[in-house]
């Protein structure tokens, strides 16, 4: 029996290597979302991508080893569904305007997929799906970003205080066409506070720029494009 006929029948050989490719495919797609600071990073989308495949070979086994004559896609079928509920957790609808996490979603959906078609041994599309995954996820994103409609700016303020007189400020410069999040600081420096600034325009100028870091109370400011 060649190594073809061996991956590509039910045996313990076949298992591990579906399992473990199924752990790297979600892996590499995890890498991409972690990079830009997703909930969902290397660990969600290993687990979620080793999960598919898993209930895939729960099916070829009962098939091939139970002799279970029933529909053996019926329970990967459930995958496809149940993974939505965990990708409405990435979703998060910032100030009634803006929507943040779909890209991640609609990952996780993806990498679902991957997984069964790599539990069922369906390795080449597993593969090619994942390559087309990475694309859309980091190239498609940066010619999103070229034409994109909104800009997001994180700034970080160290007096909490003055939180309002500063969102104030901010909402003049650009004529009220903002939505502003407020988070954690990124310098973690205890009493600062982190703002992430979306602004309904395709860039924001250096003169802008330097009004808000001129703002009392603002540390710095970064051009956050990651965040879509």
């Amino acid at each position: 029996m060649n190594i073809i006929e061996i991956l590509t029948s039910f045996n313990i050989y076949s298992v591990l290597v579906r399992l473990l490719m199924a752990t790297f495919f979600g892996g590499i797609i995890g890498i991409e979302r972690g990079r830009h600071g997703r909930a969902a990073g290397l660990r969600t989308h290993c687990l979620v991508c080793l999960g598919s495949a898993m209930t895939a070979l729960i099916g070829l086994f009962a098939a091939n080893v139970l002799n279970n004559d029933g529909d053996i896609l019926r329970v990967s079928a459930q995958v496809i569904s149940g993974i939505g509920f965990l990708g409405v957790g990435m979703i998060l609808v910032r100030n009634q305007t803006i929507i943040t996490g779909l890209t991640t979603a609609a990952g996780l959906w993806a990498t679902a997929a991957i997984g069964i078609a790599t539990g069922y041994g369906f390795y080449f599309g597993a593969f090619i799906a994942t390559i087309l995954c990475m694309l859309v996820a980091s190239l498609f994103g940066y010619f999103e970003r070229k034409v994109k409609l909104n800009t997001c700016l994180y700034l970080e303020i160290s007096n909490m205080r003055a939180t309002r007189d500063i969102v104030r400020q901010l909402q003049e410069l650009f004529d009220f066409n903002v939505s502003i999040d407020i988070v954690s600081p990124k310098s973690n420096i205890a009493g600062h506070m982190g703002i992430f600034l979306f602004v309904r325009t395709a860039s924001v100028e250096e003169k802008t720029f330097l009004k808000i870091e001129n703002i009392e109370g603002v540390e710095f400011v970064l051009n956050e494009e990651s965040r879509y």
